[in-house]
């Protein structure tokens, strides 16, 4: 019986974490460029019988394991907004923004202009370029952001054509090297080094939506919720059966 209950109560752990995940994803649901995350479970092996009317096979006690969490990198969906200043990225790469706490990366490309002429996130961290922080001028209109990212303007009256700077997309070997921060950040963990992004592409007037599966997430929560309440119901009726095995071996005949 003790068995029966460490491992309903393993599983139950993890079941509250795995809500913990999904409630997150849902929250998310409507974040510009969030990414879903997902658990990775592992099954842990502990010995729990040594008595030798028990076959080695069957000593072995299995147990979930809650091994972490893995985010879900794929494309979000595009959005069309018409902004100027609005950039959706399609492939790996991330915005590279300075924030109070060093150099950031993000997926959000709903951007706007400060009141010094910076191009900063909706936080109000300078997005950088490949040669600093993106900074326009008060002439400077009919802003342009071309597919590599150069950001280019039509400077004063007389229509001049030119380039205020060239956003600076990087991206990872492996994307699970990025950790979030919180207000759709992420932070390179564990010695990633960012790297120059050629491959991936900005679309200007468009944000990439979450990734998260609204219904798919929903119908997780169920899932859960129901597996929590079956594991509960179980470990009610051991403890139930103890109680009984406890009260006939105090009864004493006569």
């Amino acid at each position: 019986m003790e068995n029966a209950l460490l491992i309903g109560l393993s599983r139950q752990m993890v079941l509250e974490r795995q809500l913990d995940v999904i409630a997150n994803n849902v929250a998310n649901v409507n974040a510009n460029g969030f990414k879903a995350d997902k658990q990775l479970f592992e099954e842990y092996l502990s010995s729990g019988a040594h008595e030798d009317n028990f076959p080695s096979a069957s000593r072995k006690v299995s147990f979930v394991q809650d091994r972490g969490t893995v985010r879900d990198a794929s494309q979000g969906g595009m959005q069309h907004t018409g902004n100027t200043l609005d950039v959706a990225i399609s492939g790996d790469g991330f915005l590279t923004v300075q924030t109070a706490a060093g150099e950031r990366y993000t997926r959000d490309g709903s951007l706007h202009m400060n009141n010094l002429g910076q191009l900063v996130t909706v936080a109000g961290d300078p997005v950088l370029g490949t040669a600093g922080p993106i900074v326009f001028q008060q002439t400077d209109h009919d802003i342009a952001i071309s597919p590599d990212g150069t950001v280019t303007v039509i400077e004063g009256t007389n229509r001049t054509d030119s380039i205020r700077g060239k956003l600076r997309l990087a991206s990872f070997a492996d994307p699970q090297q990025v950790q979030k921060q919180g207000s759709n950040l992420y932070a390179a963990v564990g010695g990633a080094t960012p790297q120059q992004d050629t491959k991936s592409t900005v679309e200007q007037g468009y944000l990439e939506k979450s990734n998260v599966s609204a219904v798919g997430e929903m119908s997780r929560m169920v899932e859960v919720m129901r597996s929590y309440t079956q594991v509960a119901n179980m470990l009610q009726v051991q403890s139930d059966l103890r109680k009984n095995a406890i009260e006939k071996l105090a009864d004493v005949p006569a």
